[in-house]
C-alpha cells in the first residue's frame, strides 16, 4: 500500500468514525474503488485505535472521574458521589458485553461486505438519524443504568455492519431512549472504548502480516492522520449533536446509498 492510499484512509477513518456516515462503510467502497484488494484487518483496527486516542482525549476528564470511582469501589471507599458514575460503569459493561455477542456473529457473516449491500446499510442508517429528530432527550447520568446499556449494547454490535454507522446509531439509540443530547454523544464514544480495545487484541495475532503487506511508513502516516483529522469531527459532530442536528447527515447517506446502489459493482 502507498502511503497516498493510506493518508486517504486515514482522512476517511478520521472524519466518518465520528460523523454518523459509517467508517467501515465507506472505508470498504474506498478500498473497492481503488482495487487495494485485501488490507489486513488489523490495519483498519489499528486505524479504530488511532480515533480512540481521540475519544481518550476529549473526554479525558469523564474517563478519569470514571476509573477514579471505579477505584474507590474496588477498595470499598466509594461514597454517595461515585453512584452516578458506578451506574456508567454498569451501563459499559452491559453494553460491552451485548456489543461482543452480537459483534462476533455478526462478523462471520461475508454477505455484508459487497459493496452494493453496503449502500443499502447507508440507506438504514440514514432512516435511524432521520428519527431522532423526534426524540425528546431529557436524561442525564443520574438516570442511565443498565437497562439503557442493554439497547446501546445492541445498536453498537449492529454497527459492525459496514454502512451502519457505530456513532449514528448509539447516539440514536441513546437520544429515543431519552438520554439528553450531550450525555448521548458522550455515552456513544465512552462504551466505544472496551469494544475497540477487544477488536485490537483479537486481531494482534496478524501483526506481522499487518506489517508486511502495509509497510511501516504507510501504517504511521495513517495512523497519524486519522488522529488529526478525528479530532477535529469529532468537536464536530459534539456540536452538531447539541444542536439537533444529527439527522442533516441523513441527507448524504441518502445520497450515497442510492449512487451505490446503481454504480457500484
Amino acid at each position: 500500500m502507498s502511503v497516498l492510499k493510506a493518508l486517504i484512509l486515514g482522512v476517511i477513518q478520521g472524519i466518518a468514525e465520528f460523523l454518523p456516515v459509517s467508517s467501515s462503510g465507506h472505508l470498504l467502497v474506498t478500498r473497492n474503488l481503488m482495487d487495494l484488494g485485501d488490507v489486513p484487518v488489523l490495519f483498519d483496527v489499528l486505524l479504530h485505535v488511532a480515533t480512540l486516542i481521540v475519544v481518550l482525549f476529549v473526554f479525558r476528564e469523564r474517563v478519569f472521574v470514571l476509573l477514579r470511582s471505579l477505584g474507590r469501589w474496588l477498595i470499598r471507599k466509594s461514597d454517595e458521589s461515585d453512584k452516578y458514575n458506578l451506574n456508567m460503569i454498569i451501563l459499559i459493561i452491559v453494553a460491552t458485553f451485548f456489543t461482543g455477542v452480537i459483534g462476533v456473529v455478526i462478523s462471520e457473516i461475508s454477505f455484508f461486505e459487497n459493496p452494493k449491500v453496503v449502500s443499502l446499510f447507508f440507506l438504514v442508517t440514514a432512516l435511524i438519524l432521520w428519527t431522532t429528530r423526534y426524540a425528546k432527550p431529557k436524561k442525564d447520568y443520574d438516570s442511565v443504568g443498565w437497562k439503557e446499556g442493554v439497547f446501546l449494547g445492541i445498536a453498537q454490535g449492529f454497527g459492525v455492519i459496514p454502512g451502519i454507522s457505530r456513532s449514528g446509531i448509539t447516539i440514536s439509540t441513546g437520544l429515543i431512549n431519552g438520554i439528553n443530547r450531550d450525555k448521548a454523544g458522550e455515552i456513544s464514544f465512552i462504551i466505544s472504548i472496551p469494544a475497540i480495545l477487544g477488536a485490537l487484541l483479537l486481531e494482534l495475532k496478524d501483526g506481522g502480516a499487518l506489517v508486511s503487506e502495509v509497510g511501516i511508513l504507510p501504517l504511521v502516516a495513517g495512523f497519524l492522520i486519522t488522529i488529526i483529522v478525528g479530532y477535529f469531527s469529532l468537536i464536530l459532530l459534539m456540536k452538531l449533536i447539541k444542536g439537533g442536528r444529527l439527522y442533516l447527515f441523513s441527507f448524504y447517506l441518502l445520497l450515497v446509498g442510492i449512487a451505490g446502489l446503481f454504480f457500484l459493482p
